[in-house]
């Protein structure tokens, strides 16, 4: 699974389930994103995985005007809130389940994306799910 966070409302803008951890599979995911919302020019943090070093990549980043932040080797402070989500997803959705088969994992995935966007109310967004509070901030400017 690829997937892009939204550090302003903490939620997940796009995402791409795959058999394969490869340079398609962030590909997708970011072309989904641009795709999604083509006027946004935000800063992409990410780790240092051959996917987002590639000339490829950064080659797409151009493209869409955004610049891209990785912490030095070792230092995984600009991928940091991603990982705290890898986090709440295997906790929340993945250790407590089983999956028969790849299909019923990637509807798991899908609905639990739903929920952490929708209605999985977080204590930063001042007791809010992100689509709840992107609202409010769209409604507010």
């Amino acid at each position: 699974m690829s997937a892009i966070l939204d550090l302003r409302d903490n939620s997940i803008v796009s995402y791409a389930i795959g058999r394969h951890n490869n340079n398609q599979l962030v590909f997708d995911t970011f072309d989904k994103a641009a795709a999604k919302y083509p006027n946004a020019r935000p800063l992409f943090h990410s780790d240092r995985g051959y996917q987002y070093t590639s000339k490829l990549f950064k080659t797409k980043l151009g493209q869409a005007g955004m610049k891209q932040s990785m912490s030095r080797v070792g230092c995984c402070i600009d991928n940091g809130p991603m990982e705290g989500f890898w986090g709440i997803i295997k906790s929340e959705m993945y250790y407590i389940n089983s999956f028969k088969d790849y299909d019923s994992l990637a509807t798991a995935i899908e609905n639990y994306i739903f929920f952490y966007n929708n209605e999985r109310r977080q204590k930063k967004l001042n007791k809010m799910s992100p689509m709840t509070y992107r609202q409010l901030l769209e409604n507010s400017a």
